[in-house]
């Protein structure tokens, strides 16, 4: 039986290990983890923000994930949204999730995430 995502894994290029710190990191505000010596050999970084983690993997033959993404759910979504254009990062909302607010953005290196936060009745 399933009872949760341990995390999800996203690829990202070569070298781009500085570009996604200052996204995950600095940007989104998620915590660098330390990997296990074994894996920090093949580069990438890892994430979290309380129970959620974000792989990023360095795969040679990079190309984005532009349709597959991960939903990440928060909180202020509004000032969520703002966060990420001060920044730089596009943001394009999308009505279509019933009892939802939500958009996507793309990370420093392409992939698509989707950010979403649920919709209280007043």
């Amino acid at each position: 039986m399933i009872t949760a995502v341990d995390h999800v894994q996203l690829a990202a290029p070569p070298g781009s290990e500085d570009r996604l710190r200052a996204y995950y990191a600095g940007i989104l505000q998620m915590a660098e983890i330390p990997k296990p010596p074994v894996l920090a050999a093949r580069g990438g970084c890892w994430f979290q923000a309380g129970a959620v983690q974000l792989h990023l993997g360095v795969e040679q033959d990079f190309r984005p994930a532009r349709k597959a993404h991960p939903g990440l759910r928060v909180s202020g979504i509004e000032r969520y949204a703002a966060r990420l254009q001060v920044h730089g990062a596009q943001v394009e909302w999308d009505e279509n999730l019933p009892g939802h607010r939500r958009f996507y953005s793309q990370d420093p290196v392409g992939n698509r995430l989707e950010f979403l936060e649920p919709v209280t009745a007043v």
